[in-house]
Order: C-alpha cells, then structure tokens, then sequence
C-alpha cells in the first residue's frame, strides 16, 4: 500500500484513532496527518482523537486534534476517505459515524484480533506498531524532522523503548533512518515515554503495594478503585506504564491490571512474557489485541474479573506445563 495511490481524487480525508490514544495510536495519527498535509496541501484533512495526553505536546500540530463530530457532520457529512488507525471502527469512538459514511475506508492496524474494517486493509500483526506500517506506506523522500519523529514516538511506545519481542531486524531499521532526521531523539523518549507525574508515581506505588500473586506466582494482580482515582484527581492517562512494570516481576508469567471506570465495571489490561495467549482471552471477554499485551472491558465486582480471567489464565498455562 501507498497512501498517494490510496487517496488519489480524495478532496476530504479524516483520520481516526482508538479511545483513550496511546504513544502508537497519536504517533501513527499525526504522523499519517502531517504527511498528507505536506504532499497535498489543497486537501481538507481532519484527525479525530479523544484528548491526547500532554506528553505528546511534542509532536507538531497537536492542537489542531478534532475531539468532537458536530452534529451536521455525524448525520451529513461525509469524508471521501476515512482512514482508521490502530484500531477496529468500533473503537474510533465520536468519529464512528464519519467512518460509515465515508465514500472510501481505509483500515491500518497491527493487532491480531483485527480482520480488518475498511474497504481496504492493511493488517500485519507481525509488525512492531501501526506507526511502523504508517511509515511503510509513505514515501521516505517526503519525509520530514516533524513526520519522522510522530512516527519514532509511536514505535518506540509499543516495543518499550525497542526492547518488547515485537521489536524486529526492520523496526530498528526504520528507527535508525528517522533519527537520521535530526530531532532529539533521547529527550522525546524521556519525555513521553519514562518521565512521570508525582501523582502517577503514587499510583504506581498503591498498585505495586496492593498487587497480589495468583497461581503459585505465575500470574500478578492489581487494581485501582474510581475513588482512589477521585482521591487523587487523577485520570486514566495517570495509570500507563503501570501494567508493564507489574509485568517485570520475577517468576510471574502474565499480569493483569485493571481500573474501576463505572459501577462493577472495569478497564482490563493483560500481559504476558509468552506463555499466555491474552489476546484469546481478551477477544472472548469481548477486547482484543496482542499475544503479549490485549485488553477488554469487564463487568463485576473485582474479584469477579479476577475470578473470570484466572479460568482462562490457567487453563493456558496448564497448557504450557507452567502449573499442575
């Protein structure tokens, strides 16, 4: 795939990421955005996010993020491409709607439990980040300081810096030709990716202090209740980073972690170092995502969740010849 031959005769292009955008998701977004902003300047261009968080500040143009449809545009209006990124349509969230009605839909994804939206796809689960399939289909000699960099921030967000198993021979490739491009590569990195707020060291604190050890160590628990989070003003974007580093602890083989977002709901995020498919089990719970790293939504008490994921947990790592 490339973008010019997908988007020739478009005037109007939206460009769509996932609820609650992570490093990949902004990263493939903008840098998708400011690409086509470069090469087409007479095209009308819109990227629909929910609020980034401000660690992204970084990446040019983020202020020109749409984070809501007005209503003639969710009942009339329509785009002559609509590009999904990072995710399936039914997670774009307030731009669902300008994706059904667009002309055209592209979908541009690397996660496993993804068959693909759009009218077109382009789907490699065997990819580090949507962000490194963005820059697949770019042209190189169009890009830029500012385009490398959007791109840079959202693979190194999903491999971890580059140290995740879906790091690959072309993603570190790719990586070295856009910090040819010139922009301070470590400070960006430091930036988004490890400096954190004194309120989400706190969380990660109550997290790590309050997680427990299921399944004879093999697996690691923890969570945050909605008036934890009232206590301390804190919102969703305060928890990342949180699940991988309860994922570091010796001898256990998948984590969950999860936060309260309604009455006997819950936002689940699984991990695992191999042994745990949790993208099977984050599909049938209704998510999805990654052999190492998925995600669903669930209802109960936390003990419930727990509860309900254990089964398939243990059922996996019984599998494995992990536990008896």
């Amino acid at each position: 795939m490339k973008i010019e031959e997908e988007i020739k005769g478009a005037e109007s292009i939206g460009i769509g990421g996932h609820i609650r955008p992570d490093g990949d998701c902004v990263g493939a977004c903008m840098a998708l955005y400011l690409y086509i902003r470069k090469v087409f300047p007479t095209k009308k261009v819109e990227v629909f996010l929910e609020q980034p968080s401000e660690v992204f500040r970084c990446i040019k143009d983020m202020d020109k993020i749409r984070t809501d449809v007005t209503a003639d545009e969710g009942c009339e209006g329509s785009f002559d491409v609509f590009i999904a990124l990072d995710t399936v349509k039914e997670r774009i969230g307030v731009a669902e709607a300008l994706f059904d009605k667009a002309k055209k839909t592209i979908n541009i994804d690397h996660h496993i439990s993804n068959p693909g939206c759009g009218t077109v796809n382009y789907v490699d689960a065997q990819a580090s980040s949507t962000s490194e399939l963005v820059f697949r289909i770019l042209k190189e000699e169009n890009l830029d300081e500012e385009i490398a960099k959007a791109i840079y921030i959202g693979m190194a967000h999903d491999t971890g810096v580059f140290r995740y198993s879906n790091t690959s021979p072309e993603t570190l490739q790719i990586a070295a030709k856009l910090i040819a491009f010139g922009f301070d590569f470590p400070e960006v990195i430091e930036k988004t990716f490890y400096e954190k707020t004194y309120v989400q060291n706190l969380l990660l604190g109550r997290a790590l202090l309050e997680s427990i050890l299921i399944m004879d160590g093999k697996c690691i628990v923890s969570g945050i209740e909605k008036r934890t989070l009232d206590f301390y003003h804190a919102d969703a974007k305060d928890l990342e980073g949180i699940v991988s580093q309860l994922n570091m602890t010796k001898g256990a083989e998948c984590t969950i972690f999860m936060y309260q977002t309604g009455v006997l709901e819950y936002k689940v995020s699984l991990r695992s170092k191999g042994k745990v498919d949790v993208s099977k089990i984050a599909v049938y719970f209704g998510g999805g995502g990654h052999v190492r790293a998925a995600g669903c939504t669930m209802n109960g008490t936390f003990y419930d969740v727990v509860n309900n994921l254990s089964l398939h947990i243990e059922e996996q790592l019984k599998q494995a010849g992990v536990i008896e």
